[in-house]
């Protein structure tokens, strides 16, 4: 199975204010909301949905390829995905243009304020699978993207009959229902957290539990209560693994989807792929930074066992 990552790829500016959001925004004053959060650090990263689910799935041994736009300053950034086994080919630089940034201020809570800068992202639809040669064996992943991008890749993939993982999340409330519904129209599997699914669901003019029936596998994660997983007519609880501290949940997301892929990627049963998801999550929000995290096979089936218990498929996955 090729695996194809499409989604942002940005630089991430994290910054952490030491308060509580809720503490500075007045209800009754929303029509004319104007504040400003002096945040107390700042670091600048290599982010993106589609590098850091790719950089996930590196982790976790595959050879992931990313197709993406991005600006001139991409040079560093490449050199660094190449070096951790990442395909990509599939990358292309726009002239005179800049790499998308991502803003996002995150408070004591986990709260988190995002802006975000698409760059060099709003040219994201010119990209085509069409002489890529995949086919029904390959996975195409649609992360959160150029709308227009987005739109192209599901209905490309529905035509020329390749699978994809259907990811609107962040973009969301930026499509509309109609818009929602093209992606969601030929997708073999959703992922995306609570909110986000009712958001789609209300958009779409439909109930959830008609939403989740669209799609033969959905999967939505619940933050420190899980994920639920719904496929082939069954219902899965998956408990959330145990982080040993929690220090930024940005990028857990992302992590969550290359685990669950690379257990489709093995043919796992959805049960033991979501716990596989739960385990490459709480990796990322131990550290700042989407792609800062590292381990090997057999720690991973460590911190797997010592969550989960034994599993001889997660051992013969990782530790060959």
């Amino acid at each position: 199975m090729r695996i194809i990552v499409t989604g942002s790829v940005a630089y991430d500016y994290l910054m952490s204010f030491p308060g509580q959001f809720k503490e500075h925004i007045l209800p009754d004053k929303m029509q004319v909301l104007s504040v400003s959060f002096l945040v107390n650090s700042m670091k600048k990263e290599r982010g993106g949905t589609a590098p850091n689910i790719a950089y996930n799935l590196a982790l976790l041994g595959e050879r992931p390829e990313i197709v993406a736009t991005v600006g001139e300053d991409f040079s560093d950034y490449r050199h660094w995905l190449e070096a951790h086994g990442i395909e990509t080919g599939g990358i292309e630089v726009i002239p005179g243009d800049w790499t998308a940034s991502c803003f996002i201020n995150t408070d004591q809570d986990n709260n988190q304020i995002t802006a975000f800068y698409p760059g060099a992202m709003s040219h994201a639809h010119k990209l085509t699978f069409a002489l890529r040669g995949l086919n029904a064996d390959d996975l195409v992943i649609i992360a959160p993207n150029d709308p227009a991008a987005m739109l192209q890749y599901a209905e490309e993939c529905g035509r020329l009959g390749i699978p994809y993982l259907y990811d609107p999340s962040m973009q969301a409330p930026r499509m509309t229902g109609p818009e929602l519904a093209a992606g969601f129209k030929a997708a073999r599997v959703f992922t995306g957290n609570d909110y986000e699914f009712g958001m789609i669901a209300e958009k779409m003019g439909i109930a959830e539990a008609a939403l989740q029936a669209l799609i033969p596998v959905c999967v939505v994660t619940k933050g420190e209560a899980g994920a639920t997983i719904h496929a082939e007519g069954d219902t899965w609880e998956i408990p959330p693994a145990h982080a040993e501290t929690v220090v930024n949940p940005t990028g857990a997301g992302d992590a969550f989807r290359a685990g669950l892929v690379k257990g489709m990627a093995a043919g796992l049963a959805w049960p033991i792929c979501g716990r596989i998801a739960a385990v490459a999550a709480v990796y990322a929000i131990e550290h700042v930074g989407t792609q800062q995290h590292q381990y090997t096979g057999a720690e991973f089936v460590t911190r797997y066992r010592a969550n989960f218990g034994d599993d001889p498929d997660v051992a013969a996955l990782f530790v060959p």
